[in-house]
């Protein structure tokens, strides 16, 4: 498993000639990477002097945050799988006609699949820049500059996610879904940018 694989050993990987991982697997890990900065700096403002009465909202941070990284991390075997997943199904034997019928259903499945996982990635890393704001503006202040970076690896992890979304929904025939999940990408493309944006207004250094 690509999640199992030691910092440098991923890197390998990621620069080898193999497919994966990829864009997709590289965007959840910087998911993950934020959530695990937003859970620092809830963890360094917890008990310190001058925070008394953020004590209750950062430990929430913090718990929320233990759980969206193994969460993102899960995301980046996910994205794999799903790749390979869309490579089986082109390698499906197109001899007869129901033989073809079959192996387009799956590669049809396969891409969907395929874009869902950036997909779920992209909402799932949305729903913690509430909580990065928070830790950016009510956190240590000594560490108000990792909370920055969270956002911004939020964002990357947002726009990464859909570009790997966008160019899966190109081979993908069910108009209806292509629409619906074309409108999703530039409703959260539009609201992570602005978010990053507000956040990062508020760091003061």
């Amino acid at each position: 498993m690509l999640s199992n694989m030691k910092i440098t050993e991923f890197l390998a990987a990621t620069s080898s000639d193999a497919p994966v991982p990829g864009g997709g697997s590289v965007a959840a890990l910087s998911a993950a990477i934020a959530s695990s900065l937003t859970e620092m700096v809830a963890n360094l403002t917890i008990g310190k002097k001058g925070y008394e009465e953020v004590q209750d909202e950062m430990k929430a941070i913090s718990e929320k945050m233990s759980a969206y990284t193994p969460k993102f991390v899960d995301f980046i075997d996910k994205d794999a799988s799903s790749f390979d997943d869309v490579m089986k199904a082109f390698k499906l034997p197109k001899e007869t006609d129901e033989e073809k019928a079959a192996r387009t259903a799956a590669i049809q499945n396969g891409m969907k699949l395929a874009a869902n996982v950036p997909l779920e990635t992209a909402q799932a890393a949305m729903e913690i820049l509430g909580m990065i704001e928070a830790v950016v503006v009510k956190g240590n202040s000594n560490a108000v500059t990792d909370g920055a970076v969270a956002a911004m690896m939020t964002r990357t992890a947002v726009l990464s996610a859909l570009y790997n979304v966008k160019i899966n929904l190109g081979s993908i025939k069910d108009a209806e879904y292509v629409e619906k999940a074309a409108a999703e990408v530039a409703r959260i493309e539009k609201e992570v940018v602005e978010i990053e944006a507000r956040i990062l207004s508020q760091v003061k250094l």
